[in-house]
């Protein structure tokens, strides 16, 4: 199972375990990880799963997908380019160990 690093935006850190296969956002829901609140259910239609993916895992994690996840984020406050909307992150053992910071609010 890989782990995976979630960071509030006041510095708290919440180290989880994850289910290859299974997102970020469920994995933040699943161990009630403040601050994620996936309110769409994981199909992008919102910004309330938006997380900074650390730059040493960008290249693994990949940016933002054209399309519906880069759109939402247009719309979400304080959006940059390590922004991804957690719920299309899907965990796997090459990504043990990624750290995803979170944004001081999620509208």
């Amino acid at each position: 199972m890989p782990k995976l690093i979630f960071i509030t935006s006041d510095k708290q850190e919440y180290a989880v375990e994850a289910q290859s296969g299974v997102s970020a956002m469920e994995t933040a829901l699943d161990n009630l990880v403040p601050g994620i609140d996936g309110d769409c259910g994981g199909v992008a239609a919102c910004g309330t799963c938006h997380v900074y993916v650390d730059q040493t895992w960008l290249a693994k994690t990949g940016g933002a997908q054209e399309g519906i996840e880069q759109d939402m984020l247009s719309l979400t406050d304080n959006s940059g380019a390590s922004s991804r909307l957690s719920c299309q992150i899907v965990m796997s053992d090459e990504l043990d160990g990624l750290v995803l910071t979170m944004p001081e609010s999620q509208h």
